[in-house]
Parts: structure tokens; sequence; C-alpha cells
């Protein structure tokens, strides 16, 4: 008997059962996908989410629409506010991962784009988009918010001494106005015209922070390229998380001030912080700072918790904060500090039953979060009893370098026309399968803590 040949392509299996190992939603999300569109991916990854059921998690949705409604307020309509969060309630997802970076960084514009496709191929009028500032103004060697990468070269975007760049974090470092002198120097490039003169525009104004600077910028930017407005992108960041944990913090019975504020809750959730740590996947996790970043002279600062106090390890004269949940809420307002991930995601995603799509490594540290979330709740309150049910159900998805142009956006652009460049992409990447932009998954197989999960496995079996 003859064998039949299939020739439909199929994702790779061993990378498949690796990344099983911790997040089978994002398989799953690969498996029924994959010789598809990579619109259609991302049409997928903005598709419905179950409302949610259980007391904590109806409450946590409550407070994250209410800082989202006070935030479309500065950028929208009354009526356009309603219709945006009436779509969120129904599509509740955040493309997440992306750092305070103008969109002229290669990898953030293609996650942004990715969710541009998911937003328009669901008929949403606005989407979300999570910019983290905590970074500071240059990471390494001219990279990081302070740079503007133009394809060629790097240039500084605000003017700022190097020296200042790798000591300030974009969501303290201000007030602060564009470099136009440098910005001037490219005007003289034929492709300068699909993002030059929208920056340009923007020279004599001066911003609070670099992450306001960037933010509007980004708007600006999106708003020049798709001047038909389909999908309009709206960027939040580390601040809205503190406005929403700060929300959480306001009574002593909410889920959060129980887990954080009660010795017999910490002690466990830190337990559970610890085991998911020790554990074959403790490499996802980010465990820099204890549940808060602090703020100080337009940086962000590492703490640890002492003797009932947020400190600033190794300075006696820094931030010294009560870990009582009135000074944590009040510094949370004042701009003070900053929740870690973990209870960024726990605000803005987990508690709130809001599908989340991010990177390789946030894929990864979110469904730890989850577990961790699982492992600290109460199985005899009925109340954390249902949201456990709840919680069986992950919103985790991948979005990050799905699309991975290998170009600059600068050359991504040049071809395209003015006003139209989005929708151009579009067109683009409804031809294009999610295989062919993920070059087979070569992105997962390279990278090096999944390697190291999928050897661990080997040597297990």
């Amino acid at each position: 008997m003859t064998a039949v040949f299939d020739p439909t392509p199929t994702p790779p299996v061993e990378i498949l059962a690796v990344l099983s190992l911790l997040c089978p939603e994002v398989v799953r999300d690969i498996e029924q996908n994959w010789n598809a569109p990579v619109s259609d991916y991302a049409r997928h990854l903005w598709r419905p989410v179950a409302r949610p059921a259980s007391g904590p998690a109806i409450a946590a949705r409550s407070i994250l629409r209410e800082v989202l409604h006070q935030r479309l307020g500065v950028i929208m309509q009354p009526e356009e506010i309603g219709k945006a969060l009436e779509e969120f309630e129904h599509r509740p997802v955040i493309q997440s991962g992306l750092h305070c970076l103008l969109l002229m960084d290669r990898i953030t514009f293609d996650a942004l784009l990715l969710a541009w496709l998911g937003a328009v191929e669901n008929g949403l009028s606005a989407f979300f988009g999570f910019m983290g500032t905590t970074m500071t103004m240059e990471t390494i060697g001219r990279e990081g918010p302070g740079w503007l990468d133009v394809g060629d070269d790097k240039v500084n975007l605000f003017g700022m001494g190097r020296h200042k760049l790798c000591r300030k974090s974009a969501c303290v470092a201000g007030p602060v106005s564009l470099n136009k002198r440098a910005l001037e120097a490219v005007g003289d490039e034929t492709d300068a015209s699909r993002w030059l003169g929208t920056l340009l525009a923007s020279q004599d104004k001066v911003f609070g922070t670099a992450a306001d600077a960037l933010t509007a910028l980004n708007e600006d930017l999106v708003a020049d390229w798709d001047r038909s407005g389909m999908a309009l992108p709206v960027f939040i960041d580390d601040r809205l998380a503190a406005a929403a944990m700060a929300r959480h913090l306001e009574y002593d019975g909410s889920l959060l001030s129980r887990l954080l504020i009660e010795p017999a809750r910490r002690q466990r959730l830190e337990r559970a912080l610890q085991e998911a740590a020790s554990s074959t996947f403790g490499r996802f996790l980010p465990n820099a700072t204890a549940y808060f970043w602090g703020i100080r002279e337009e940086r962000v600062r590492k703490l640890v918790l002492e003797n009932g106090h947020l400190i600033e390890p190794g300075r006696p004269h820094g931030l010294s904060i009560p870990f009582e949940r009135p000074h944590l809420r009040q510094a949370l307002l004042d701009g003070v500090l900053l929740p870690n991930l973990f209870l960024m995601f726990l605000v803005l995603a987990i508690l709130p039953r809001v599908r989340v799509v991010g990177g390789l490594r946030q894929i990864g540290y979110v469904a730890l979060f989850h577990s961790i979330l699982l492992a600290a709740l109460d199985e005899n309150a009925p109340e954390e009893r249902d949201l456990a049910a709840e919680l069986q159900v992950r919103e985790n998805a991948w979005g990050m370098r799905v699309i991975d142009e290998k170009i600059s956006v600068r050359e991504q652009l040049a071809g395209l026309p003015e006003g139209a460049l989005f929708p151009n992409l579009l067109r683009q990447y409804r031809l294009q399968t999610f295989a062919e932009t993920t070059d087979d998954l070569k992105l997962v197989r390279e990278n090096a803590r999944w390697r190291k999960i999928g050897q661990a496995e080997i040597k297990a079996t």
C-alpha cells in the first residue's frame, strides 16, 4: 500500500513540546494558526475573553476600567471612550512587552503592528499597548529610550549626555525636549518624510518626562502612518498600573491587601514565589525587587523588605516606606512606588481576566505568576475558591517578534505611501503565514531560556 504524502507544513514538534511544559495555551494558538496568515493569528489573539465571574476578578476588572477610562479621557471624546471600553469588555487584550521606545525601534514597531492587525481584523476602534517605563534612558551602548534608531545610525533623541542617560529612568527623567539639531541633520534623506516631519512638529514642546514624550510622539507617528484611523493605539504604562494598585489597596478586605499585608497570607505568597523561583522554570522569573520599585532622584531603585519597611539596600539615606496599606497606597499615588512585574500583571491582566500578549520570556513568567497566585489563594474562602476555578483558564499569548522583520523600520517604511503605511502592511501580512513570519519558530529554537528548559527535560527523561 502506497503511503499518502501530506504536504501541509506542521510546526516543529520538539519546540512545541518544550513550550507546552509551561504554556500549553500558547502552543494551542500556534497549532491553530500555523498555516494561516499572520493577520489571522493576530485576529485570534484579540478574540473574546470570558467575563470575570468571581468577586475578586469582577472587582479587579472594575478598577481596571476606571483607570483606563481616565487614560482614555486624555485622548478621546466621551462617546469614543464608551465605545472603546465596551469593545475592551468583550475583547480585553493588552499588548505588553513593549518597552518605552520610539516606534522607529524595529522590535517595538513589529510588535505594535501585530496588535494593530489584531484590532483591525476584529473591527476594534482602539487597542491597548503597555509601554514599560522603568528602564534607564540608555540600557547598553546607544540603546534605550534616549536613542532614535534611524537604520544606519543612532540619534541622541533628547540631547542628554551619556552620563545622564544611563543614570535616569524613562518614567521620571524630565522635563525633556527633542534634540532638534540632531534630528534635522538626518532630514536630507529621501525617506525621512515618513517619520521626521512628525517628530519635528513637536520640536518646541517640553514634556514632563521622557515617557510622556515617547508616548505622545508614538501617538503622532501612528496617526500619520494610518490617516484613516482604522484602530487607535492607546499607550499605558507602569504609572497606570500604580494607579490600579493603589485602588486595590484602598480597603483592608481586598485580595491584594490581604496577600500583602496580613503576615500569614504574605508568608504563604512568599513561599509560593520562592518555590516558583527554585523550580525548573525559575530562570523566567524577574525578581530584582521586593513587590515594588522605588523612585528617587529620577531613577528607579531596587527595594528590599526589612523590619516592616521597603528600603534601598545599602543606602541608609535612601527610601524607607512602611509596608502598611495606607503608606503603600499613598506612595503609589505620589509616584514614589511602582508595582513590580508580578503585581503589575496581577492588576492589569491575571485578576481582571485580561489576555496579555508578550514576548518569549513574558509568556513564561506570566504563566508562573498565574501559578503563584493560585498557590497563594485560600481554598477555604468561597470567593478565592471561585477565583481559583476561574484561573484554570490562562489568558497568556505570544506576540512579540512573531512579526520579526530583519530590516530597520526606516527601510520597512521607505517604499510605502505616506498616510497609508499600516493599511499597506495589513495587505502584506494577509499573504504571509505565521510559519513564514516566524521562520518555523526559529526565535524560540534559539532562545537561551527555552533551550535550557528543553535540555533539562531531556536529562530528566
